[in-house]
């Protein structure tokens, strides 16, 4: 067999050109792969191989038949893990069993390639694999084996044993789940979850030393299949400063994330980029925290429209930075994103997850898509906004395509601006697309609710003044509402007070003695005799 004169791949890291280390269509294989899961030889490795043959032209093809079959009929053997002594790894036994631990795989995988005339080597090492902890060492004999195969003119790696699936966290029950990621993976991928014996195998150029493979980020295959390109920090545990850690992944785009820290995403806040994501963790604890994110594509087939964790990070906290309490109804992401404008909501006036607001307002505009109808609500902790008041303390205005949304906070604190929307022409229910932060300091702030409106009040029509939706007692009010197309407007007191049209407005006063509410009620043409009620106003009792 030729030595190791082979020709090494360029330096670490990953060059984000393939995750394989030679061209592979996955698409020419197909064939081959069916045909290969059908083969059923158990009597011995060499008509075994004779029937894989078959189908196979080329020493790709060979190796790709000989991995298919491998990775579909042999188990890993759970029970075999834990008594060592008694288990063959001997081909012949490996394959009468139907299962080994990684050992026998590869010896297998080296039989099966010999007896096809391919140079293939069984390699062994440290791999962080089942029961790695984040941050751990390697000391001690190796605890993983894979192989190497000798291919158009150098060598490229495969794990036949984390190709066929994977054990449950008790070690007690293996599932079969073939993972395309392990057949001749890039070497600059391959390093980050296994480290062989020797370091020549690890096929790169300079080799990375083993201190190194143990600080390195483990990023899990589903990273990498999903298209990820990177992780920041590289290393995987990071210290708060100030009680705030932040994470960032890269990615090619449309992809969603989400993250857990300790089990839930209530400390963080989480922006969505077209290419990645960005994090700010704020942990209410001290200590050690396990932080997850997962991810998935955007536009999934429904069998993958699950989160796959990706990336897992250990983050040490020293200090808690109280201020950064989120209200419980914060969703993560926070902010706009291609997301929102996927959904149709176009050039936000504010691009940041958070708000800052001193007097208690604020303002933010979009342009809409066609034929979108939009509902928002205010949340914040505390029994202080009930489901109804939370959506009269946001005030939706529209101008053409353009919706402008008033916010008035109740008091100070931290607020949650949900937003919703549905097809003006689907009857169903609104469906949630994103929200923001509203946060307010000044404990002076106590604005009342915006008025509440009723069904005829139409998307085109605005409140001019008052906004309040409490009116003073005993006080002569000025009304200037636009409402266009309409006949008349009045207001109901306790005596009603007709409103004239003026420069596309209805204007007029109104006193508010002797009642508790206030209406206004719109003919909307001539001929009609009946008014509809649009707005309902409280008056402060005295």
């Amino acid at each position: 067999p030729k030595t190791m004169t082979t020709r090494f791949f360029p330096a670490y890291p990953w060059d984000k050109s393939s995750l394989k280390s030679m061209p592979v269509d996955l698409q020419q294989f197909k064939k081959l792969d069916a045909y290969a899961l059908e083969v059923n030889v158990k009597n011995s490795v060499e008509e075994l191989v004779k029937a894989l043959l078959k189908q196979a032209r080329t020493d790709l093809e060979k190796v790709r038949a000989i991995w298919m079959w491998i990775c579909h009929h042999i188990e890993y053997d759970v029970v075999g893990y834990h008594n060592k002594s008694q288990l063959s790894s001997k081909p012949r036994d490996v394959l009468q069993m139907g299962k080994s631990i990684c050992e026998g795989y590869a010896e297998l995988f080296e039989h099966m390639c010999s007896l096809a005339g391919i140079q293939c080597k069984k390699l062994s090492g440290h791999a962080k694999g089942h029961g790695y902890k984040t941050g751990q060492t390697f000391t001690g004999d190796s605890d993983h084996a894979w192989n190497a195969v000798y291919l158009e003119g150098r060598w490229h790696l495969l794990d036949s044993t984390w190709g066929s699936g994977s054990v449950d966290d008790s070690f007690t029950k293996f599932t079969y789940r073939y993972n395309e990621f392990y057949f001749l993976t890039h070497p600059a991928l391959f390093i980050n979850n296994h480290f062989p014996d020797n370091s020549n195998w690890q096929l790169l150029k300079p080799t990375l030393t083993l201190k190194e493979f143990e600080n390195n980020m483990l990023h899990n295959s589903n990273f990498y299949m999903l298209g990820l390109l990177a992780a920041h920090p590289e290393t995987p545990i990071i210290q708060t400063v100030n009680g705030k850690a932040s994470v960032s992944v890269d990615c090619r785009s449309g992809t969603l994330f989400m993250f857990k820290l300790k089990g839930t995403d209530e400390h963080g806040l989480m922006t969505l980029k077209k290419h990645g994501m960005k994090l700010d963790i704020y942990p209410q604890k001290t200590g050690s925290h396990k932080l997850e994110i997962f991810a998935k594509p955007s536009k999934a087939e429904a069998s993958d429209d699950v989160y796959k964790c990706v990336v897992e990070y250990v983050v040490e906290c020293d200090s808690v930075d109280k201020a950064m309490r989120f209200p419980k109804a914060l969703h993560q992401p926070v902010g706009p994103s291609w997301f929102s404008e996927r959904q149709g909501f176009l050039r936000p006036s504010h691009r940041k997850p958070i708000l800052h607001t001193n007097d208690g307002r604020c303002s933010l505009t979009f342009t809409l898509g066609k034929d979108i109808s939009v509902l928002t609500s205010l949340h914040t902790d505390g029994s202080s906004l009930a489901e109804n008041m939370g959506r009269r303390h946001v005030l939706q205005i529209h101008r053409g395509n353009q919706i402008e949304l008033k916010v008035h906070l109740p008091h100070a604190g931290s607020f949650v601006l949900k937003i919703y929307s549905k097809k003006k022409s689907d009857p169903g229910n609104y469906d949630y697309i994103f929200n923001y932060l509203i946060r307010c300091l000044n404990t002076e702030v106590k604005w009342p609710a915006f008025p509440q409106s009723y069904s005829k009040w139409l998307q085109d029509y605005e409140i001019l003044e008052p906004l309040s939706g409490l009116l003073p007692a005993n006080r002569n009010v000025q009304f200037k509402l636009k409402m266009p197309g309409v006949a008349k407007v009045l207001v109901q007191a306790e005596n009603t007070h007709p409103l004239t049209h003026n420069r596309g407005c209805w204007e007029g006063t109104c006193n508010t003695s002797g009642c508790r509410e206030v209406f206004v009620m719109v003919h909307e043409n001539a001929n009609h005799s009946f008014y509809s009620h649009v707005l309902k106003y409280e008056v402060e009792t005295q």
